[in-house]
């Protein structure tokens, strides 16, 4: 058969130009290795497979052929609207349409109303069985853990097709890799809070790092391992097994709590020349960070800047991954502690976020069963810069107020000045355009929080008054949605949310009716 794999990475179908060049330089490398590997899982089965990710880039539907009799399509729940779009565009063609990715894990009744096929997990198993028996309607899961996905080698185009500019590639290009799979951690708001962690092959990892060094010697690895190397010595045995030279620069996410001075001399010595540690909140998470869980507040920020700057003594590249507005969070405190860290570290760019109930979590059950999600917020809503919930310490206005704050700083003059001076060569070019990724996102807290002042059908909505969806939202959607808006109805945006007996559990194999 001829199969089409589409992973979209970005909710927009309007292409703006400032979407166009963000993706271009960094949207396009988060591209996931799961549909490169069903890619290629449908090729070792004798069918002529299609892949492609969208990234702002082109039409989507131009990317793949017109001619498939079956399409995958991958989305994170922010781009989800957009995917259920193209999807009743390929019914209509008569293509069997098969959702997976983030969103299909988290609200897989949302998905089944427009796929004929929801995939929550997956293996080759599945898909073998799946383009043997072509069912309709249904939610599958493989029911076993998955261990280990191609290799480069077997992946390759896929990679070529997704990470290299003109099937080059150069010191910009990507080739990913998962040193392991699930997570140690039990995060409220992590859709991996209950995925065990356990390490991939490490034989593979070792042939995977010596194939990238003899073919792309200057190509970056980053690791999509939501915590890299938490069984440290064994997976950085396979990195120094590599004599230096051979050594390809790599990127990695970690909790603070594995990086020791020890191991970041060791991170140090085998390339790493990028580290995303996760704070997540200054009065929560402790374990991850490393503190006591007596410290929090001011007591947290000066143990934490103390493990940034020891990282920074290893490791040039660091980015620090927060939260704000969890429940936790009340007052001034936090946007007030963010900028002491931010003053003190401009060589580590600060990434924000506002935390998101996922089906599937303990955060959506919390917030689902209190009635503190946005009921009829769409899904196309759900990331930053907007809020899908009612928050227990702030009112919205309040939330607003205090985001621009924080976000105002982080691109302040004096921010960026400092920041440049921190920082050089590549890293100039990524800070300037997620810069101007800040200042587009400032410019629509702004446009929130002025309606929350001017508007009161608009407050109502965001106070859990009202379930009526402002037009302020309906515009952003049809604004994103593009020249696709006009296949999505109102009903059709309103999400379908998860009941509370499904969320936190996986669905083996149901039937939609």
């Amino acid at each position: 058969m001829r199969i089409g794999i589409l992973e979209l990475l970005i909710a927009d179908g309007d292409r703006s130009p400032l979407t166009r060049l963000y993706g271009r330089f960094i949207s396009r490398h988060y591209a996931s290795i799961m549909p490169q590997a069903v890619s290629y899982w449908c090729r070792s089965l004798g069918h002529e497979a299609f892949y492609a990710t969208y990234w702002g880039q082109a039409d989507p539907l131009s990317l793949l052929p017109d001619d498939l009799q079956v399409v995958f399509i991958s989305s994170y729940t922010s781009a989800s609207s957009l995917a259920n779009a193209l999807a009743k565009l390929y019914r209509r063609r008569g293509v069997l349409t098969v959702s997976g990715g983030p969103h299909a894990r988290s609200f897989p009744q949302d998905s089944a109303r427009f796929f004929d096929i929801v995939i929550r997990e997956c293996d080759r198993t599945l898909i073998d069985e799946l383009l043997r028996d072509l069912p309709r309607r249904q939610i599958l899961s493989s029911g076993r853990l998955l261990r280990a996905l191609p290799t480069v080698a077997e992946r390759l185009p896929e990679i070529e097709t997704a990470h290299f500019l003109n099937g080059r590639a150069g010191g910009t290009s990507f080739v990913p890799l998962l040193a392991s799979l699930g997570c140690p951690y039990s995060c409220d708001f992590c859709t991996d809070w209950d995925n065990p962690y356990r390490l991939t092959p490490l034989d593979q990892l070792e042939e995977d790092l010596r194939f990238i060094s003899t073919h792309f010697p200057r190509a970056k690895i980053p690791f999509h391992d939501p915590n890299f190397a938490v069984k440290f010595d064994q997976v950085l045995d396979v990195l120094e097994r590599l004599p230096a030279k051979d050594r390809n620069a790599y990127i990695i996410q970690s909790s603070l709590s594995v990086l020791r001075e020890d191991r970041l001399r060791r991170l140090r010595d085998t390339n790493c020349v990028y580290i995303a540690p996760g704070v997540e909140s200054w009065t929560e998470y402790s374990n991850k960070a490393g503190v006591s869980r007596s410290h929090s507040g001011r007591e947290k920020l000066d143990e934490v800047i103390g493990q940034f700057e020891r990282i920074g003594r290893y490791v040039r590249g660091i980015q620090a991954n927060f939260l704000f507005g969890v429940d936790c969070d009340r007052g001034d405190e936090p946007v007030e502690l963010s900028k002491v860290f931010m003053d003190r570290l401009p060589g580590v760019w600060p990434n924000f976020n506002v935390p998101t109930p996922f089906g599937g979590t303990p955060l959506y059950d919390e917030y689902m069963g209190a009635g503190r999600i946005l009921a009829r917020m769409p899904f196309c809503f759900y990331y930053t810069p907007y809020l899908v919930t009612t928050l227990a310490h702030y009112a919205p206005e309040q939330f607003y107020d205090h985001l621009i704050a924080l976000f105002s700083h982080l691109v302040s003059a004096r921010s960026l000045g400092a920041r440049t001076r921190a920082s050089s060569g590549i890293h100039h070019v990524f800070n300037a355009l997620r810069a101007l990724n800040v200042w587009r996102t400032l410019h629509e807290f702004h446009a929130i929080r002025d309606r929350l002042r001017g508007d009161r059908e608009f407050r109502d909505f965001h106070d859990g008054v009202s379930d009526r969806l402002p037009e302020f939202y309906r515009s952003r959607s049809r604004g994103l949605l593009g020249r696709y808006a006009e296949l999505l109805s109102p009903d059709d945006l309103t999400p379908q949310l998860e009941p509370l007996h499904l969320a936190g559990r996986i669905v083996r194999s149901a039937v939609v009716h």
